[in-house]
């Protein structure tokens, strides 16, 4: 039997990044800054003129957008 040698594990593309803008339900969702865990977001409707800043979780926010079926528009 022959050995092989494993191959390093490539990590998976980062979902999440600063400056993006993904449209779910009818809202956009602006990511501001992404740390180690934690991700700083606004979540509003596209035509809002004052929108809170919002904190989450980077788990929290990436099921979020795949249970909700987001599409990235910007970023």
């Amino acid at each position: 039997m022959e050995k092989t040698k494993n191959t390093p594990r490539v990590p998976p593309a980062q979902l999440l990044v600063a400056g993006q803008v993904w449209h779910v339900a009818g809202l956009h969702l602006r990511v501001t800054r992404v740390g180690p865990m934690l991700v700083d977001y606004k979540l509003a409707k596209p035509d809002a003129v004052r929108v809170p800043n919002k904190m989450g979780a980077k788990s929290t926010i990436t099921q979020y957008l795949k249970k909700n079926k987001a599409v990235l528009i910007a970023g």
